[in-house]
């Protein structure tokens, strides 16, 4: 008999990049993995370097409900055809799409994977709209995964599912992480000299970092005006991440201090972010959302204190005061106060940053996680 068959399902292949980097590679031991989303040419790299199969269809991130129709009868005819005994499903298009196909074509364990609601920073029509979809996605998936404990009690609070269909895995996230990889090893205070050369930052300044899409729902609005505000020449700021002009566009204030201001670099997209965290010495994260930031984990695993948004999967990740400090989402002023503790009281900066990796290496290294996923699919395949 051979290996029960697994189709994950993301909207976009940087999800399954990023988002859970070497969990099909691990699942392959295991089952007949076959990767779907879109982008057919960086899908089938993907699937390449974790050694599973892949198929493509023509998903996106925005509203596009004909294209979104002919995907749906798409992949309902590609599960036939498989007959897969599970499918899972990553992002909200994916897992709309990918949960509806997976029903109409009988899979018996149909699994969802919430990490992150936009419909969180939405309003009017389109939120109701949102909803209607996530609900939906619920009611035809078997289990839903919320990947943080708060955004399990966002989703029973606001009534989208019953709280018998949700499960958080172990201590939260959606792929754990590699804390191995993630580690100073390899970056010594040379490196650290040379590299901060190369990005035109003084080797004495103190780095400030943020990692991920440079929008406005990462909080880099009050970012900008915090770090701006603060009257400091032995600071940096240094921006990992890509602009979304179409999605998620900054303001032209924004953009242009970025653009123009002397101790902010912005390097854009990055594969490998561990040299940046390695020249910076605290993590800013003031995000409006999220499910559970990986980056957070990154950057704790990489030895710097955070500061971060009071936000599911932010507040779980870090302990106020401890690892960290958590503010208030959207407050410029408290964002402010946060990085002058950090620059003034280095004491203070000291014990946080003495109990960053730890707190990671503790509760989310990756096999572990991974270990959990896997008792979960056999439990199901089981009962099934």
């Amino acid at each position: 008999m051979g290996k029960p068959k697994l189709i994950r399902v993301t909207t976009v292949p940087l999800s399954l990049e990023k988002l859970l980097e070497g969990q099909l590679g691990f699942m392959k031991n295991h089952f007949d993995v076959i990767a779907v989303s879109s982008d057919k040419n960086r899908l089938a790299l993907y699937a390449k370097n974790e050694g599973v199969r892949h198929y493509s269809v023509n998903l996106t991130r925005k509203i596009t409900p004909l294209r979104d129709i002919a995907v749906l009868i798409k992949m309902y005819r590609f599960f036939r055809k498989e007959k897969p005994q599970i499918v899972h499903t990553h992002t909200p298009k994916a897992g709309i799409v990918g949960m509806m196909a997976a029903w109409f074509a009988r899979v018996p364990i149909r699994l969802h994977t919430v990490a992150g609601l936009p419909l969180m920073e939405t309003q009017g029509l389109k939120k109701k709209l949102l909803v209607i979809i996530e609900k939906l996605t619920y009611r035809f998936a078997n289990k839903v995964y919320p990947n943080s404990y708060g955004l399990k009690d966002y989703i029973v609070e606001n009534k989208f599912c019953s709280a018998k269909k949700l499960c958080v895995l172990g201590k939260g996230s959606s792929n754990g992480i590699d804390v191995k990889y993630f580690s100073m090893e390899g970056y010594n205070t040379l490196f650290q000299k040379e590299f901060k050369e190369k990005m035109g930052i003084l080797k004495d300044d103190f780095v400030f970092i943020f990692v991920g899409r440079i929008v406005k729902d990462k909080g880099i609005v009050e970012f900008i005006d915090a770090f701006t505000s603060i009257q400091s020449t032995t600071i940096s700021l240094l921006l990992v991440g890509p602009f979304e002009e179409d999605l998620d566009p900054l303001p032209l204030a924004t953009l242009q201090t970025i653009k123009t201001h002397s101790k902010i670099v912005h390097v854009g997209y990055q594969q490998d972010v561990r040299p940046f965290f390695a020249i910076s010495n605290a993590l800013v994260f003031p995000s409006y959302r999220e499910g559970f930031p990986n980056v957070v984990l990154q950057a704790l695993a990489m030895g710097l204190p955070a500061i971060v948004s009071d936000i599911n999967g932010c507040n779980e990740i870090i302990t106020n005061n401890v690892n960290g400090l958590i503010i208030p989402k959207k407050d410029t002023h408290a964002l402010a106060n946060a990085m002058q503790v950090f620059l003034g009281d280095s004491k203070t900066y000291q014990d946080l940053a003495k109990n960053t990796r730890n707190s990671i290496v503790e509760n989310y290294e990756r096999s572990k996680y991974w270990s959990h996923l896997l008792a979960e699919y056999e439990a199901l395949l089981f009962q099934n």
